[in-house]
């Protein structure tokens, strides 16, 4: 090929050919990067999206063409949301065979939880605690993705959210920075595998950098203010597990940060990420996110807004058009210097290389891997897998559950119950409607009871589209009188209800968390004729779920989980599968509480130290705890915990700390329990949490079985951002805690000295 023969004839003219096979990965970025102009240069760093049917006619008018026309000049570094071998492989054609230099594209798409096969949503799958089973649902995702055609997925979301009404908490890892950075190197490396040249890997994106959970009001978009100690000790380390993980690419946030937006943030794209960490993978903007600098009233014009990010390390612009229009102009001018446009484009080019889309760039174009791969039965049992460890028991009073195979007579009731596109859940674009296992079909699937169902009543008005608002049913109660007659005599109702799959996902903030529409009084008219109810929630965020926590005798949080979920579902009612899961989320009494989350501070007045005095920090009309606190689930199995024993009560601050306890299962059934470490540090230069998660396993025992369980704290476990402006352990007092939640059952002291 002509790009083959380029790329020697520079390594030659630059090197000597007895030197060409000792080339480094930047030597032939270097080689590559001396034979283009600084048009050429500057269109590796412009990102479009699909604009025409690639397999139909090419455009010829409006901004479709233009668009057309720099691909065929080699314009175009990269484009999203083009998907499928026959699409991918012409825009590929026309990048490699049709301009100067022939350098392929990257192909971008928000594989977010899955391509076709559908695994649950990431927060979902945060709940599993389970990182092995987060890493292949990964891979399922990505060897999808791969086999039609795309080699860049724009995951996984690491921010780290302590607000529930915001719509993309059910794209990320939940409110904790410990179990997000594990998730996040998890995720990273399910994507990436160990080599990219590999055909079923693509490359990661961690996003959004940075700050993005923490949207005030949690409504989308919207302005983030936080200090230094929460930047480095609660949103930075799953940026830095990513980069561990060797992630190639970040991609910044749509909001603000200390009143600069991130998009244009030199501190946090140039000081931080390329200086401080030394990454040198690229950082591409959000959708829009530079001209957005506009709207923010920090650019005047989209040329400024181009000089913004360039200059503040902004490489790939994602659909702002201004990298194109405006870069040369402004090197011209002096505004830009050209060892920016540089920079940024090796590191671009090196990705490609990585990829492996130079010696082959049609590697990621083969009908028959497509067909092979996409929907395969391997890819359905992982995520069947991952989707039952992701379901977290909340509350079973009287063991409803397991439910008993034969002799029983079910109803099944809620809009949810035989919904097969709900599911699926938010950000799913390449998945195809209606193609999940619904709650019904699981069920059906065991025949030895009598099952009735029925709908009562319908969450939504109109259709439920991802690009548009649907509307909450609250008028129609139609289906709620059969639906009480069919609960009437069973031995158990199960209840499906919760929200409706593109009820969460980016744009989607809400200011009420409780079931939507009519459900709660479906749910109260049914437990008014049996109060035997299962309660299965199928959401992506935390609710408020008062009345039903008080009166419902069990309830399983089951999110969105995807292809299999109906199957999944089943499984755990039926005793098939023990839940193991645990939440990584905070549930609240009310919204009123938010942000609430478990590892908060003190304050100068936390507790009440009189039963008459009224001055300290609470709430007049709520009490501060949580609803279901942050790591909570249950098992069918009991756990308990004892003999907590310290290796020592004091040590210096370069040893490690040996903490050994005993985890017994009291009951009759096999089952796993995540058993979580948390520590506090009791005095810090800057105020410390009450309690940090810090570590944790899954331990499997059979009924009667007891396992000492044992963990090592280490000064990577004590360490914080500190008022020094560094990682480090202060000498001090220490407490550890052990258990199945943040609400935990053993404590201990120790001290560090220096």
């Amino acid at each position: 090929m002509k790009l083959k023969l380029i790329i020697c004839v520079g390594l030659f003219l630059n090197l000597g050919n007895s030197q060409v096979s000792k080339n480094s990965l930047d030597q032939k970025v270097d080689s590559l990067l001396n034979l283009m102009t600084l048009q050429e240069k500057i269109g590796q760093m412009n990102q479009y999206n699909g604009f025409w049917n690639v397999t139909g006619p090419a455009p010829t008018n409006g901004d479709a063409a233009n668009k057309y026309a720099h691909l065929k000049s080699g314009l175009v570094g990269s484009m999203l949301n083009v998907r499928g071998v026959a699409e991918v492989r012409k825009v590929q054609k026309i990048a490699v065979e049709e301009t100067r230099l022939g350098i392929p594209l990257i192909i971008g798409f928000d594989v977010i939880h899955g391509y076709k096969t559908l695994s649950p949503i990431p927060l979902a799958e945060a709940a599993s605690w389970d990182m092995e089973a987060i890493r292949k649902s990964a891979e399922v995702a990505a060897a999808e993705s791969a086999a039609s055609g795309i080699n860049w997925t724009f995951a996984p979301m690491v921010d780290i959210s302590r607000d529930a009404r915001w719509g993309r908490v059910m794209e990320g890892a939940g409110e904790d920075p410990y179990l997000g950075s594990r998730i996040a190197y998890a995720r990273v490396k399910g994507f990436q595998g160990d080599d990219l040249t590999l055909p079923h890997t693509i490359a990661a994106c961690a996003k959004h950098f940075a700050g993005y959970g923490f949207s005030e009001s949690g409504r989308d978009y919207n302005t983030v203010d936080v200090g230094t100690s929460t930047l480095y000790n609660t949103i930075f380390p799953p940026f830095q597990a990513a980069i561990k993980a060797d992630v190639k690419t970040f991609m910044n946030a749509f909001n603000e940060l200390n009143g600069i937006p991130a998009t244009g943030n030199s501190f946090l794209q140039r000081d931080v990420l390329k200086k401080e960490w030394n990454y040198n993978g690229f950082v591409v903007s959000d959708w829009g996110s530079i001209g957005e600098m506009i709207n923010h009233g920090y650019a005047k014009d989209g040329k400024q807004a181009a000089s913004i990010a360039v200059n503040a390390g902004s490489d790939m612009d994602m659909e702002s058009y201004v990298y194109v229009k405006y870069l040369e102009e402004l090197i011209d001018e002096g505004k830009v210097d050209v060892k920016l446009i540089n920079d940024a484009v090796k590191r671009i080019l090196r990705l490609k290389f990585e990829l492996g889309l130079f010696d082959d760039p049609y590697k990621y174009c083969n009908e028959e891997r497509e067909n092979a791969v996409i929907g395969s039965k391997e890819n359905n049992e992982a995520v069947l897998d991952v989707a039952k460890k992701s379901i977290v028991l909340l509350k079973n009073k009287g063991s409803l559950l397991p439910l008993k195979k034969s002799g029983l007579k079910i109803a099944l009731i809620g809009p949810l119950a035989a919904d097969k596109n709900s599911p699926l859940g938010s950000w799913r674009i390449a998945g195809d409607d209606n193609t999940a296992v619904s709650v019904l079909e699981g069920l059906q699937k065991y025949s030895g009871n009598i099952l009735t169902h029925q709908k009562g009543v319908e969450l939504t008005i109109g259709k439920n589209a991802f690009i548009t608002e649907t509307k909450i049913n609250t008028t129609n109660r139609k289906g709620i009188k059969e639906a009480v007659e069919a609960a009437k005599n069973k031995d158990v109702v199960v209840m499906v209800l919760g929200e409706y799959g593109f009820q969460t996902g980016e744009a989607r903030s809400r200011t009420s968390l409780d079931l939507p529409g009519l459900q709660d009084e479906l749910l109260k008219a049914v437990y008014a004729v049996n109060k035997n109810i299962v309660l299965v929630l199928m959401n992506g965020r935390p609710l408020t779920i008062n009345w039903a926590n008080e009166n419902i005798p069990t309830i399983v949080e089951a999110w969105h989980l995807g292809t299999q979920s109906g199957n999944a579902i089943a499984e755990v009612l039926y005793g098939d599968y023990n839940p193991s899961g645990k939440l990584p989320m905070t549930f609240p009494k009310s919204v009123g509480q938010i942000p609430i989350y478990y590892n908060y501070k003190n304050t100068g007045r936390p507790t009440n130290p009189g039963n008459d005095i009224v001055f300290w920090s609470h709430y007049s009309d709520e009490s501060n705890e949580p609803l279901y606190p942050f790591g909570h689930g249950m098992s069918y199995a009991n756990f308990e915990y004892s003999n907590l024993i310290l290796g020592a009560t004091s040590i210096k601050n370069i040893d490690t700390l040996t903490v050994s306890f005993t985890l017994k299962n009291t009951s009759k059934y096999e089952g796993k329990e995540v058993v979580q470490l948390y520590i506090r540090d009791l005095v810090g230069s800057v105020t410390r949490p009450v309690k940090e998660l810090k570590d944790f396993k899954m331990v499997n025992l059979k009924p009667n079985e007891s396992q000492e369980v044992t963990f090592e704290i280490s000064k990577e476990t004590l360490q914080f951002y500190t008022a020094n402006n560094k990682w480090e352990v202060e000498p001090g007092d220490f407490k550890v805690f052990i258990g199945g939640s943040s609400k935990t059952t053993l404590e201990a002291d120790f001290s560090v000295t220096e």
